[in-house]
């Protein structure tokens, strides 16, 4: 695989998303900023969030859609990295904000579900009709942790729903080729879970136990963070600890890509034939490109 490093220098990088001119734009998540990435690595900022901006998106409308944590992480630095850590107290919640890129306003368009604060909002996937699902995190306190959730929303402004609860860690999300299935990554137990859709924006009653399908559990301590699916429907999952991008096929087999950082958080696909695949090395500030061996899903939405 040719892998070539693109921008280095960042703030905690996530969230890429691969643009129509060839730039990437991401999330600066310890930077509290989107950064536009041009091919020969030159970066801008394109808006000031503040909190913590971690995934990312482009909607129906054009805009890129944010789940912002809130700022939910004490930042670390340990032997040279940068590693997010306990939540401060300061932290009250997340939000999913909306940055209009051809006029520049960023607004906030969903702090709550049912009259509960969102606590840690965290990756995004928007599917056919134009809703998006996305995963809370949840966060730390000084007694244990709050739990996450999934859920879905409107482009809209005009509903959220909560369709799953009482998570322990979930990260990213995406969804099948054929949108029948809400992948969802769960950091802190190393598992990707299948969660079947019954209908746009409603997932199936799970089982008795448990969010849902379990796809495979990584063995040992490997922590995983956002993800990206392959055209085949095998989904690509950045991992933390054993860094790199995990693959993981439906039928529960995985193969493991490594890159060179300890915490690898995000992948995104782009490029005429869906074949250049962007990797945020985070602990080191660092954006990579590399050649994949497949093609990656085409996203509903691109701008």
């Amino acid at each position: 695989m040719d892998v070539e490093l693109v921008a280095e220098g960042l703030e905690f990088p996530e969230g890429p998303i691969a643009m129509a001119d060839g730039s990437v734009i991401l999330t600066e998540i310890k930077g509290q900023r989107l950064t536009r990435i041009t091919p020969d690595g030159t970066k801008e900022t394109v808006v000031e969030t503040g909190g913590g901006p971690n995934g990312a998106a482009i909607g129906p409308d054009g805009a890129i859609w944010i789940t912002n944590n809130g700022g939910s992480f004490v930042w670390l630095e340990r032997d040279g990295l940068t590693i997010p850590g306990p939540t401060p107290p300061t932290h009250t919640g997340g939000m999913i904000q909306r940055f209009d890129l051809k006029t520049g306003k960023l607004e906030t368009i969903y702090e709550t579900c049912d009259g509960k604060r969102l606590v840690g909002p965290n990756d995004i996937v928007f599917d056919k009709s134009g809703g998006f699902w996305f995963s809370d995190h949840g966060c730390s306190t000084e007694d244990g942790r709050k739990f996450g959730a999934v859920y879905y929303a409107k482009a809209d402004g005009s509903s959220i729903t909560r369709q799953r609860d009482h998570l322990i860690s979930p990260n990213g999300i995406g969804l099948s080729p054929d949108e029948t299935v809400v992948y969802l990554a769960d950091t802190m137990v190393g598992r990707l879970w299948a969660l079947d859709v019954a209908s746009p924006g409603e997932l199936a009653k799970g089982p008795a136990f448990g969010a849902g399908r379990v796809v495979a559990n990584l063995p040992g301590y490997q922590l995983l963070d956002s993800l990206a699916v392959e055209a085949s429907g095998k989904v690509c999952v950045a991992t933390i600890i054993n860094g790199g991008i995990t693959v993981f096929d439906p039928s529960g087999s995985t193969e493991h890509f490594a890159f060179p950082d300890l915490v690898v958080t995000n992948i995104c696909f782009g490029g005429p034939d869906m074949c250049t695949a962007w990797i945020t090395a985070s602990s080191t500030g660092r954006l990579f490109k590399a050649t994949w061996p497949r093609p990656g899903l085409k996203l509903n939405f691109i701008a």
